[in-house]
């Protein structure tokens, strides 16, 4: 009877496991999501509040530089306080911020009410790979298919997000963008609470121990130097405001000498330079989002301004991107599980090369069917490396500090996607046309392309995922 009732709980788990997953899938894709869904929504706030597009985007400007600050931020805290009670409240705050700023009477508010997204949907990617070891304890799935379905979230999100907003922009108008992650949260927090793992107990400690432990200093210098970092990289293609770089450097220097200082440290800077494993993965993940941002934000400006075509048709040619990101992913995993880690970091990295190479053709022509076959080719490498990233990230980080290791992994797409903001700002800007400015940008993304090739196949680092290495242990 004991094995009857062991056996019938073992094939209960995968389903349990399945949908707690999927939870989480549906929390992670919330911050992508929002990343790319309100660019369609600007000419209906400016209609609205009476602006223009530079104050316009602003509504853009905050929700990046909320989540580039706020990842790691998110992370830590769900090393602190357990990352299925992280979130669980960042989904309440999602909710919360969702109801009230479709109601906002001003532009300011609006900003306000996504910078409060920006929080709230920056807790689920860090809680999310922070409990991926136990789901795959509990359910015997490898670590990397897990990872797959938070990494589909995780880079889906930001593709459909045009299409989805355009929809919901145009039968309903911008506060729809914000409705729409009302039930989505709502569903994620029920779910999450219902079937993740229950976080580990914590020691109860002192109101003002609490706070000793939590490194404010530490973390009030970091959001500093990245806000002011990412501002000025931000206004590099129009007028640099070089105090904004000094503030930068200063709020850096204070950071990097209270983290090397403080008995608790935000961020252990002494582990994270040994780690260099780690540190490959940051670097090579920011550099892998500069070549993916400057053409998923390149191509539908080349495509209106050149080729002429809407907002919705375009939306439409860069759908591919999104539909091949989905139905690979599964493909990355498993040839993570079957021909390891660095194999398949360097088939995506050449893929990359490819695909990169290809944006030339957007050069010569715009035709409709040549623009599907350059999204779907971008598409390809794009959630092959993103997996393997993920996956690297994982094996690379100690499982103490899980939580906050994703967060400056998040932080590191962010600050390439900036960094593709200011290349196409400058391209654009310094080309003698359309045709000389897209030929300048890919051979940029091309040579970005080589140097994660280069990184993983030419240097000493020979990167493993947790399976390989707990194969390797036994």
């Amino acid at each position: 009877m004991n094995e009857v009732t062991g056996t019938e709980a073992s094939r209960a788990r995968p389903p349990r496991t399945g949908l707690a997953v999927a939870a989480l899938c549906l929390g992670t894709v919330l911050n992508p999501l929002n990343s790319s869904m309100i660019a369609v929504a600007l000419v209906d706030l400016q209609k609205t509040f009476t602006l223009g597009i530079a104050e316009a985007t602003w509504v853009i400007t905050a929700f990046y530089l909320a989540s580039a600050a706020g990842q790691p931020l998110m992370g830590r805290l769900g090393d602190r306080f357990g990352p299925r009670r992280l979130f669980v409240v960042g989904m309440a705050i999602v909710m919360v911020v969702c109801v009230l700023t479709p109601f906002a009477p001003s532009f300011g508010l609006v900003c306000l009410g996504r910078v409060g997204l920006a929080i709230g949907t920056a807790t689920a990617f860090p809680s999310a790979v922070a409990m991926i070891h136990p789901l795959s304890a509990q359910s015997g799935m490898s670590s990397a298919r897990l990872l797959a379905r938070i990494q589909i979230a995780n880079t889906a999100g930001a593709a459909i997000g045009p299409v989805l907003g355009g929809v919901l922009v145009l039968t309903i108008g911008w506060p729809a963008i914000f409705a729409v992650n009302v039930p989505l949260a709502a569903i994620a927090l029920i779910g999450t609470r219902m079937l993740a793992p229950a976080d580990a107990e914590r020691r109860r400690q002192r109101f003002r121990t609490l706070v000793a432990h939590s490194d404010i200093p530490g973390i009030a210098l970091f959001i500093g130097m990245l806000v002011a970092l990412l501002v000025f990289v931000l206004g590099l293609q129009a007028a640099p405001v070089w105090w904004l770089l000094a503030v930068a450097i200063a709020a850096g220097a204070g950071f990097v000498w209270r983290e090397l200082t403080a008995s608790v440290p935000f961020i252990d800077l002494r582990l994270l330079g040994k780690n260099r494993s780690l540190m490959m993965v940051y670097l090579c993940f920011a550099v892998f989002n500069l070549v993916y941002y400057t053409a998923f934000f390149g191509l539908p400006q080349l495509l209106q301004e050149h080729g002429g075509y809407d907002a919705g048709i375009t939306g439409l040619l860069m759908f591919p991107l999104a539909a091949v990101t989905i139905g690979l992913t599964p493909l990355g995993a498993r040839w993570i599980d079957t021909r390891g880690l660095r194999f398949t970091l360097i088939v995506g990295g050449l893929g990359l090369i490819v695909g990169a190479g290809l944006l030339a053709v957007a050069a010569t022509t715009v035709n409709p069917v040549a623009m599907l076959l350059v999204t779907a080719a971008l598409g390809a490498p794009y959630c092959i490396v993103s997996i393997a990233m993920s996956q690297a990230l994982y094996a690379s980080a100690a499982r103490k500090d899980a939580g906050v290791a994703a967060g400056i992994f998040q932080t590191a797409r962010y600050v390439g996607a900036i960094a593709a903001t200011t290349v196409l700002g400058v391209v654009f800007v310094g080309g003698s046309g359309p045709d000389a400015s897209w030929q300048w940008m890919t051979m940029v993304a091309i040579a970005t392309g080589l140097a994660i090739v280069h990184a993983v196949l030419l240097s000493t680092w020979h990167p493993r995922s947790y399976d390989e290495q707990q194969a390797a242990a036994s």
